[in-house]
């Protein structure tokens, strides 16, 4: 009943779909009570901030999903499950999204919109953007709030990965980073190694000092005694 219904949400029908509007009603989370046989979903222009997972799977007949202009910031992996096989269009656009794994989106067939979000610009963007199909219009509003290249703050990101390759970027720093630590590791066992041998020698050297100030015949039984236990 429409008593059930949050206050803003509305249900309609719109060209034959039956369609469920929550624009602009200050809604925090996404509602529960959406009638399951809905087509398309606005949620747009409320305050929402986390998209839970399986925060659709009871909606599996929605062909458009409008979550623009809300103050999304993360994204949990299965968000989206259940409406991989009828989503068509996917708005996200306008939010807060900074990072968000391309496991999120696996097995979409929608359109995505993506365009002004403050993304980082970096390896994990890249397979995002592969990963996801990208509504028509929408690749030039993704831009770099961020990077982890400083010259690239500000532009499109699409530009950006024409001439940079993150992932290989990436890659490049992380064998460097191995490289050094196993360099650490290694100087540290060599100059174990040279402080063992030079105690030893020191150790033997005063060995040999206290040998030569003992009487003759001692020295002869304690050198003997030290020639019998290298032996």
């Amino acid at each position: 009943s429409a008593a059930a219904f949050p206050k803003g949400c509305y249900p309609s029908e719109e060209e034959g779909l039956k369609t469920f509007r929550c624009s602009n009603a200050r809604l925090t989370e996404v509602p529960r009570d959406i009638p399951n046989d809905t087509n398309k979903l606005y949620l747009d222009s409320n305050r929402i901030p986390f998209l839970p997972r399986d925060a659709f799977q009871d909606l599996p007949l929605l062909l458009e999903l409008d979550l623009s202009h809300n103050v999304i910031s993360s994204v949990e992996s299965g968000a989206f499950r259940g409406l991989a096989e009828n989503l068509h269009s996917l708005d996200l656009s306008s939010n807060r999204l900074v990072s968000v794994s391309k496991d999120t989106f696996s097995n979409l067939k929608a359109k995505v919109n993506l365009s002004d979000n403050p993304w980082l610009c970096d390896c994990r963007l890249q397979e995002l953007i592969r990963t996801v199909d990208l509504a028509a219009g929408s690749s030039g509003g993704i831009m770099c709030d961020s990077s982890t290249q400083e010259e690239h703050v500000g532009k499109a990101f699409l530009q950006v990965i024409a001439d940079t390759d993150f992932c290989n970027v990436y890659k490049k720093t992380t064998d460097i980073a191995m490289l050094v630590t196993m360099f650490g590791w290694f100087a540290m066992v060599i100059s174990y190694l040279v402080y063992y041998v030079r105690q030893n020698q020191e150790d033997a050297r005063r060995h040999l000092e206290y040998l030569k100030s003992l009487p003759s015949k001692q020295r002869r039984s304690e050198e003997s005694s030290t020639i019998s236990t290298v032996v």
